[in-house]
């Protein structure tokens, strides 16, 4: 498939988004051709994650970033819900409290990266103060530049403790955004998604796209790279975000530890209590 590679962000690129067709759905033609290697991929994950939860030497850090209606949600409901909820966790990053604000920037993150043995994902993340923050004149680019570092180095700590970070931008264009607005209008169940913010955000489009831009190169790492995910088409987003989260995983070649317990004293056990069961049941007849 050679998706990490061909949407990687290479680490010091000049990223143009003008350049990454959204649109973009490989050799499929329809959702229906796609299907089958989403759904390989989502099992694949699944048995990762079992890997991921017994082995427990490493831990899975998966970043989402998007414009409004980019997907975010969308991504963590159709490519992940098949994980074990004991192994996994989803963390919304809002606006930051008044608490949060008293703090570093990267303060409130900390506390929801994966322990061992686990999967996290984050629907927004830290780089929201890297964009959101330029885009509205609250930190200049030179604080972003020193930003950059920050996150990098706490990104290289998490690697360094055993977690694998991979972080997605799930890339749609203006056309979409506003479609996937009108969809909110009309559908009774979307329409709590509707917000003012949603509309007077499209205002500074070439704005964020101007951060992003900035931001994923000097923040694309070997320890945590970016992936730029073509997301107008959902069902071609989920099966990219899938195989390179499976495929990343697999790479850290885990397998099933050793068990503590000594399995042919347990299974004599077994059999002597199944011997039991079937005696009193023969003396009951």
């Amino acid at each position: 498939m050679g998706y990490r590679k061909k949407f990687l962000v290479t680490p010091g690129s000049k990223l143009r988004l003008k350049d990454i067709d959204p649109g973009f759905k490989g050799r499929y033609e329809n959702q229906d051709m796609a299907a089958p290697e989403l759904e390989m991929s989502r099992l694949k994950l699944v048995q990762l994650q079992s890997l991921l939860y017994a082995e427990k030497q490493h831990s899975i850090l998966i970043v989402l970033q998007a414009l409004d209606a980019g997907g975010k949600d969308g991504t963590i409901k159709h490519v992940f819900s098949g994980l074990n909820p004991q192994g996994a966790s989803v963390a919304a990053f809002k606006a930051p409290t008044p608490i949060e604000l008293a703090h570093d920037f990267l303060w409130r993150i900390h506390p929801h990266a994966p322990e061992k043995g686990s999967v996290a994902i984050f629907n927004r993340s830290h780089y929201e103060d890297v964009l959101v923050t330029r885009v509205h004149g609250l930190v200049s680019k030179k604080t972003c530049l020193a930003r950059y570092e920050l996150i990098r180095a706490f990104e290289s700590g998490l690697k360094e403790s055993g977690t694998s970070v991979i972080k997605f931008f799930l890339h749609i264009s203006r056309e979409e955004q506003l479609a996937r607005f009108k969809k909110r209008l009309e559908d009774p169940a979307r329409n709590w998604k509707i917000s003012e913010s949603d509309y007077s955000e499209r205002a500074h489009w070439d704005a964020y796209w101007e951060a992003y831009e900035d931001a994923l190169p000097a923040t694309s790492t070997d320890e945590a790279p970016w992936y730029v995910i073509p997301a107008n088409h959902k069902w071609f987003r989920n099966l990219a975000v899938s195989q390179i989260v499976a495929e990343t995983v697999e790479e850290l070649g885990m397998s099933y530890p050793k068990p503590a317990a000594d399995l042919a004293e347990i299974r004599r056990k077994y059999h002597a209590a199944l011997h039991e069961e079937r005696s009193a049941a023969k003396r009951r007849d």
